[in-house]
């Protein structure tokens, strides 16, 4: 994959780097060779990214070809603006007070080469900033007020603007960049387009588990996808991809959110895409949609402090309370008696100011239909745990107990389940859903909507196999064509 570095002159760029192309600016924005080339990472280092110059255009042509500029528009724009500056997540800020508070001056200058910094205590204050503002190098100001410190802007650093002492480290910065030995560039095998799977080694129930990954990396390996699995450390690192594959139980508040939004700012193709994230996420976001669409689904209501008698009157008990944000069963209690309903009612408003109460309707197991792209990929049988009302059964060390399952190819589950859960999924996106659908004689209704539902090896996949994996890499490969194509987002349905 060729690797281009841009500046103003050749000469900016003092030292020889292997596999690395150094060239001036208005060769690359004039010359037809370079348009020409094909899956190009290019690192702009032109003085001035400013609107219309050639450092501005250099990326923003960059992005028309098909190669992948850092910085990227939507990082020069970012720059730019105080707004962006101040909306800087909790973690670079909790580091910047802890790296910064021993210094006496009331303002700082922190210079950031490929991610680090000359001074080895900078450094971990440095690959935050890079991997916020994706930018070969940068200067970062710093002032403290009333005993904080605040970060008041960030520029660009051109490479004719470093110092001449600075350059063997920039140098030394910017081999092992590119050799991949900084968590950034890594090389991969030919292949058409990259795709990353986002996964937390640590997390103890993902919805996918190691040999699905494989069966999904080798489906999309054979239509042309270079696949690599990347964590929660990798957030600098996603406009190298053209895909993300969302692996990890997700949240608006989570870094898998983060990760979504900032894909999909990238113009990746993105599963899960921020907004189904969001929609899917908030239970009582669901119950107001299934409402309003007329889809049917058990008795429900909004519960606040200003309604507990209507809970009794309307939902009646037992009853189903859960938390606006559960998920896996966590946050979701059943509640036999009058004054248990207002113990755990006022215990969930310590978190939120709405709690979702529904009925309880007592089944042998849950229909779960996946769908992808608007169409029934899967369904399954998920079998209440042994001696309780839920699929998953947890101790009090939170120690889990599963019930059975029972796949089944969805020609043959109930045309009704299938029929509500792709209506339901359409009321959020376009993506890969898990529906919930419980059955009562001839009777459906929807539980929820999974943004991230379970795909693993010999239960989801028990049907289809290892189709199931290339319809997968299919639809990414299809969306990522239209999306360079200029078809449209990144999500939009082909």
């Amino acid at each position: 994959m060729p690797t281009l570095i841009v500046t103003d002159n050749t000469t900016d760029w003092p030292s020889e780097l292997p596999e690395v192309e150094v060239v001036d600016a208005w060769s690359y924005l004039t010359g037809p060779r370079f348009a020409g080339l094909r899956n190009v990472r290019l690192f702009n280092l032109c003085k001035s990214y400013r609107y219309q110059s050639a450092g501005y255009y250099v990326s923003l042509l960059a992005e028309a070809r098909g190669h992948r500029p850092l910085p990227s528009i939507t990082t020069i724009q970012d720059m730019k603006s105080p707004a962006m500056v101040r909306l800087l997540g909790e973690d670079l800020d909790e580091r910047i007070q802890k790296d910064l508070h021993p210094l006496q001056s009331e303002a700082f200058t922190l210079s950031v080469y490929f991610g680090r910094n000359l001074a080895k205590r900078y450094d971990t204050l440095s690959r935050y900033l890079f991997d916020a503002f994706r930018a070969p190098m940068l200067r970062a100001q710093f002032k403290k007020a009333d005993d904080r410190w605040q970060l008041r802007g960030v520029a660009a650093i051109g490479a004719r603007e470093v110092p001449e002492p600075h350059w063997p480290f920039v140098a030394e910065a910017a081999r092992e960049f590119f050799a991949g030995r900084r968590g950034s560039i890594r090389r991969r095998a030919a292949s058409r387009y990259d795709l990353a799977i986002l996964r937390d080694p640590k997390e103890a129930e993902p919805p996918s588990d190691e040999k699905a990954l494989q069966r999904f990396t080798r489906a999309a390996e054979a239509v042309g996808l270079a696949v690599e699995v990347i964590g929660p450390d990798d957030y600098g690192r996603i406009a190298e991809f053209d895909a993300l594959f969302i692996r990890e139980t997700t949240a608006p508040n989570h870094h898998t959110y983060r990760f979504a939004r900032r894909a999909a700012g990238e113009g990746l193709v993105v599963i899960d895409d921020p907004e189904s994230i969001v929609r899917c996420s908030n239970k009582v976001y669901l119950a107001e949609l299934l409402s309003h669409h007329n889809i049917p689904a058990p008795k429900t209501l909004v519960a606040h402090e200003e309604n507990v008698d209507e809970v009794l009157d309307r939902i009646g008990l037992p009853c189903v309370l859960k938390q606006p944000d559960s998920s896996f069963s966590r946050g979701v209690i059943k509640v036999e008696t009058s004054e248990a309903l207002r113990d755990e009612l006022a215990r969930f408003w310590k978190e939120s100011d709405l709690v979702v109460a529904q009925e309880y309707l007592p089944t042998t197991f849950d229909w779960r239909i996946g769908i992808l792209d608007g169409q029934p990929l899967f369904a399954c049988k998920y079998f209440m745990a042994r001696k309780h009302w839920q699929i998953i059964k947890r101790d009090a060390s939170g120690k889990s107990s599963y019930g059975k399952y029972e796949t089944l190819p969805v020609e043959l589950a109930p045309r009704k389940a299938v029929r509500l859960a792709t209506r339901a999924a359409e009321l959020i996106g376009d993506g890969l859903y898990g529906v919930d659908v419980k059955q009562s004689g001839d009777q459906f209704t929807v539980i929820e909507v999974n943004d991230n539902p379970n795909i693993e090896a010999g239960v989801e996949d028990a049907i289809l196999r290892d189709d199931l994996y290339r319809r997968l890499a299919d639809v990414f490969l299809r969306r990522i064509e239209r999306r360079k194509a200029g078809y449209g987002g990144g999500n939009s349905r082909s």
